[in-house]
């Protein structure tokens, strides 16, 4: 056999000539290193020689074979190197603490050379055996991960196109949907910033939160466009009318799910769809919850939606600067808003300013509602 295509066998004893013996054994068959110590062992690792098989002493001076197997363990390296003691021990004693300090097999001396190839045979294929295991375990992870990514382009592509849906008929809000996205990743770090809902936050799957917050207003496709586009006030009735979107915002994505299969994807995008337009003193709709009955999420929603709804134009409202929207939802404070996360919004409200200037498409448009909007008239409040 070609030395380069040769398992790599390290025989330790302090004994020259059981050295020699056992090289004598082995040389035809493997590409054997013979030292005398555990420490000329490290110093031989040390040097690269990473060994296929290490046939070990029990009994040496200094450091004995026990005590050389505990450190190998040690050692990422060489930690799932097999080991063989070879020993004139012939008590169950010894056997089982070497097998209980990892030793693969334990020989007794003098041995017989056929056994003591076989037993190295053996063992080369079972590790052998093991590492080809650990590859296809390793290459199957990897392709149920690249299926895994595949699932989720395509659930990011279905929550990308339902959004866009939204976008267009609600054409007046220009980028919102992308906007209120990065608006609740930086409220999601100003709530960790000053450990305000902390443990619940950390709970989530954040990536699937963002995607999933793409929907909080998928139901406005029920809502007809005389409602949706009125550049002024609405009528009871109409209001009544743009509160159905969040329930059936809330159906529609269950019927998503339901097709995708995907139990977080409901968690969140239902709750949050759900639950955006609930106020802190229970005032909201669709339910009337109030304080922490109402999910963090859409709490969390409530803030970042009303915000670029303030900043931005629609058709019954001009754009307001960043900080008339800040002192609008201060003022909300305990009321439409949960006071704790308005403390966080106002925390990074900066970065919440260089988020919304990023893309400013609805700003550039050309404002053609009522001037005149009093602030308590407005729907998303």
């Amino acid at each position: 056999m070609p030395e380069a295509e040769r398992k790599k066998v390290v025989l330790v004893d302090d004994d020259a000539t059981n050295l020699i013996s056992g090289k004598n054994v082995l040389k035809d068959q493997y590409e054997i290193f013979t030292v005398p110590s555990g420490e000329k062992l490290f110093e031989l690792i040390h040097n690269q020689i990473i060994p296929d098989l290490i046939l070990l002493d029990v009994e040496m001076p200094v450091m004995n074979g026990y005590c050389v197997l505990q450190e190998l363990k040690k050692n990422p390296f060489v930690a799932e190197v097999p080991v063989i003691f070879v020993t004139g021990r012939q008590d169950v004693h010894s056997e089982l603490e070497g097998l209980l300090l990892g030793a693969v097999d334990y020989i007794t001396k003098p041995f017989s050379p056929p056994l003591l190839l076989k037993r190295i045979e053996s063992h080369l294929i079972s590790e052998t055996r093991k590492k080809q295991l650990y590859e296809h375990c390793n290459d199957l992870s990897k392709m149920v991960e690249r299926q895994t990514l595949a699932i989720l382009d395509l659930q990011k592509a279905i929550f990308s196109v339902l959004a866009n849906v939204v976008e267009y008929r609600d054409g007046d809000t220009g980028t919102h949907i992308c906007r209120t996205q990065r608006f609740f990743r930086t409220l999601i770090d100003g709530l960790l910033k000053n450990n305000i809902y902390s443990k619940e936050v950390n709970s989530w799957d954040v990536p699937l939160m963002l995607m999933s917050s793409q929907l909080h207003d998928i139901g406005k496709v029920a809502i007809p466009d005389a409602i949706l586009l009125k550049p002024g006030t609405l009528t009871p009735e109409e209001f009544n009318t743009i509160k159905t979107h969040t329930i059936v915002g809330a159906q529609i994505i269950e019927g998503i799910e339901q097709e995708l299969k995907q139990h977080r994807f409901i968690r969140y995008a239902q709750s949050i769809a759900l639950s955006h337009h609930e106020k802190w003193d229970g005032t909201g709709y669709p339910y009337s919850l109030s304080g922490q009955d109402i999910p963090l999420q859409g709490r969390c929603m409530s803030i970042v939606d009303v915000y670029d709804a303030l900043v931005s134009i629609r058709p019954y409202k001009p754009s307001y600067t960043h900080e008339k929207a800040l002192q609008i939802i201060t003022d909300r404070k305990g009321t439409c808003f949960d006071p704790l996360i308005v403390e966080a919004f106002l925390d990074v409200s900066d970065e919440i300013y260089a988020e919304s200037q990023k893309t400013d498409t609805a700003k550039s448009k050309k404002y053609i509602g009522i001037q005149g909007t009093n602030i308590s008239e407005l729907t998303f409040l």
